[in-house]
């Protein structure tokens, strides 16, 4: 009798440690596709409505972004120059009010940024009311809310090599290239290709 206590015993405690093993195993592998697959993030502004509200939630494809460039029309999520945000200096050369900044300041922010690519490295990119010439032809912008305001008109200029030029679909309402420049390629996290949260709001992008 006393054997086969033991025997029980040792099962249970198998079974617990199995148990332990799998969740071990399932937190891992979680952690393992969020630093290289897909990850998820919240919207932190209203800068893409009306494509993406404030709160709402993406996938973001991070494999992707290892093997390919941005494409212009993408979402992307990236750490954005260190001149965004509420920083006193936002680009590092002087610009008129109808000039987009042509050169990012050094460094990155951790905060993560979601924009539109709307210039690819070398794309000439103008800006009219908000919405984007590339090259010398208007872009079919049907996600771009209506802009009036200064940065909403700016002059030619040119993407330079190994840099992405991001606007927000909120033109009126984003921080984006127009003030700190031109993106970097190696700031790039990965591309977002899916929304999760509302449910009412679950699709592809």
């Amino acid at each position: 009798m006393a054997r086969k206590d033991k025997k029980d015993k040792a099962e249970e405690q198998s079974g617990w440690l199995e148990t332990v093993l799998v969740v071990i195993g399932a937190l891992v592998l979680a952690l393992l596709i969020q630093q290289f697959l897909v990850k998820p993030y919240k919207i932190p502004s209203p800068s893409m409505v009306p494509t993406l509200d404030e709160g709402q939630r993406i996938l973001v494809n991070r494999i992707g972004e290892r093997f390919g460039d941005p494409k212009n029309g993408q979402i992307v999520v990236f750490n954005p120059p260190s001149g965004a945000g509420d920083t006193a200096e936002s680009c590092a050369v002087q610009h008129g009010s109808d000039e987009a900044c042509i050169k990012p300041l050094p460094g990155k922010l951790k905060q993560a940024f979601v924009k539109r690519v709307v210039g690819v490295p070398g794309d000439e990119i103008q800006i009219q009311q908000g919405h984007v010439i590339r090259n010398g032809k208007a872009v079919d912008e049907p996600y771009a809310l209506p802009c009036d305001g200064p940065s909403c008109n700016m002059k030619t200029f040119t993407v330079p090599a190994g840099h992405y030029f991001m606007m927000g679909d909120n033109r009126g309402n984003s921080d984006d290239s127009r003030f700190w420049g031109p993106l970097p390629r190696d700031y790039v996290i990965g591309r977002a290709f899916a929304t999760y949260w509302p449910p009412k709001r679950i699709g592809g992008l």
